[in-house]
């Protein structure tokens, strides 16, 4: 069974969308994370904080995520 080219280039769309989204959310999580847990060593009260904003990247994720679904509701489409 073959699949055409316009069906691959969707799927490869689809996970460039996931990917790149989730290298991008991993930076960012790589520099928040060194920032609150230096600031949890000085003031262990701002454990929340660090906390919430170590989470919020995922959010980038999920818009991947999102627009994958999206892409791949496309090809149902074309």
């Amino acid at each position: 069974m073959a699949v055409d080219i316009n069906t691959g280039l969707i799927a490869l769309g689809a996970a460039a969308a996931i990917g790149v989204s989730a290298i991008a959310a991993a930076m960012a999580e790589k520099t928040i994370g060194a920032a609150a847990v230096g600031a949890m060593a000085e003031k262990e009260e701002l454990f929340g904080k660090g906390l919430i904003l170590t989470v919020i990247p995922e959010t980038i994720v999920i818009f991947g995520l999102v627009i994958a679904i999206m892409i791949i509701g496309m090809a149902g489409a074309a």
